[in-house]
């Protein structure tokens, strides 16, 4: 008991030291001279800053251009003793990001899922190669990126997130100033009204592709050729190889067409539909071939076949409609309705073997599936109105059942 008032002393002076020490003022940080600086002489340019992913994993400036941020002294901190690098020019710039993004050991401690052949893709790209001719005006790191306010390819705000690509690459490639007949211009405006702009900018599907998508990222070429029907393929996997299988293909190499351009374009690409088949304006065919030919024929034969299918399926799903809102079960039948689509869109891609016979094959198919869902269309109809005569038969036996009661009541009450 004689302990306990030098024990509740000692706690009570423990817990105001440590009061007194969580009170404290904080230890300064070491004052960043090149944004103390930069925000004098131009507060925008460190504002650029927020947000950029660099700053975000504690790469500040001295991290990029190199110096002592420590120093307040200008010429301290941006000495060349001290590592200062300042601002590279185009033509060192690939090699600038490199020294970091090239390097296995280093991206390991900030992002180790980050690929570090970024620098040497570049070099073999169509830009690179033009910066090492001398050519000061192509892109390089920076021009894609940025260089302050660098986000993650993956946020809404970073240059080269799927929905900002066409027009960070449009800022060049869309300027007739700055490509001065290099190229031609025309190609972020056809892009913004092909299917492919549809699905990404409307519809916000970023698996749907954009100028990186066809013509690489850090090693962009112009797909020659010979290439574009292996870059169309990466997605249209099945239509790249019934092309290859076709006449078309040969003939196409003999004269020296990209593929998938001829019928399709490459940066205005419509969604493509029935009407593209066939041997009169405005089928895609006719612009090749004259009627009566094997060729206007056979793409003549096609579209018949795609046609018949779709009025058919058309027209079984009217039936199934008006049954299921009458309120039959007619779950089943949907599926194999299903089934005579898939076949419609198999005949679709058969198309580009460009054989009337493999087209019928598919179309025939999906007849087959047609056929048998009106038919359980009807029978649904059929049994609908069977069930609506004898729901009209028992009425008629209840209403005559009732009047005879009725009139047996009246007898029993006159006796």
């Amino acid at each position: 008991m004689l302990k306990s008032p030098w024990l509740i002393l000692g706690t009570v002076t423990c817990a105001g030291f440590l009061a007194s020490v969580s009170f404290l003022p904080a230890q300064p940080k070491p004052a960043d001279s090149c944004v103390a600086c930069h925000t004098d002489l131009d507060e925008s340019l460190t504002r650029q800053m927020d947000g950029d992913i660099h700053l975000e994993k504690g790469l500040g400036c001295v991290g990029c251009h190199g110096g002592d941020a420590s120093q307040s002294d200008q010429d301290l901190a941006m000495a060349a003793t001290r590592g200062f690098a300042g601002r590279p020019k185009p033509a060192q710039t690939a090699a600038f990001c490199g020294k970091c993004h090239s390097d296995a050991g280093f991206m390991k401690k900030y992002n180790p899922a980050l690929r570090i052949d970024q620098q040497a893709e570049y070099l073999t790209s169509f830009h690179g190669k033009l910066l090492d001719q001398g050519d000061q005006k192509v892109a390089t790191c920076v021009s894609c990126h940025g260089s302050h306010g660098i986000r993650p390819v993956n946020h809404p705000m970073s240059r080269v997130y799927p929905q900002n690509v066409a027009q960070t690459c449009g800022k060049c490639h869309a300027d007739p100033g700055y490509m001065k007949s290099r190229l031609p211009t025309d190609q972020v405006a056809h892009y913004e009204k092909s299917v492919h702009a549809e699905a990404l900018m409307k519809k916000n599907d970023l698996s749907a592709p954009t100028c990186n998508d066809c013509h690489g990222n850090h090693g962009a070429s112009p797909p020659g050729v010979s290439s574009v029907a292996n870059v169309c393929g990466t997605c249209h996997t099945r239509q790249a190889e019934m092309f290859r299988q076709s006449p078309h293909n040969a003939s196409f190499q003999q004269l020296g067409q990209a593929e998938c351009l001829v019928c399709h374009e490459n940066h205005q690409i419509a969604s493509p539909s029935d009407r593209m088949l066939g041997a009169k304006e405005p089928a895609t065919c006719a612009g090749c071939h004259s009627e009566g030919d094997p060729g206007a024929t056979a793409a003549d034969a096609m579209s018949r076949s795609i046609a018949a299918l779709a009025s058919q399926l058309g027209e079984a799903e009217k039936l199934l409609s008006r049954a299921e809102q009458a309120g039959m079960e007619v779950s089943r039948a949907r599926f194999g309705l299903s089934e005579g689509h898939d076949a419609l869109i198999g005949a679709r891609v058969v198309v580009h073997r460009f054989s009337a016979g493999q087209v019928k094959t598919e179309t025939d198919r999906g007849m087959a599936i047609a056929r048998k869902t009106r038919q359980l269309g009807e029978q649904a109809l059929n049994e609908l109105q069977f069930r609506r005569k004898g729901l009209a038969a028992s009425l008629l036996v209840i209403g005559l059942a009732l009047v005879a009661v009725f009139f047996k009541i009246r007898q029993i009450e006159r006796r």
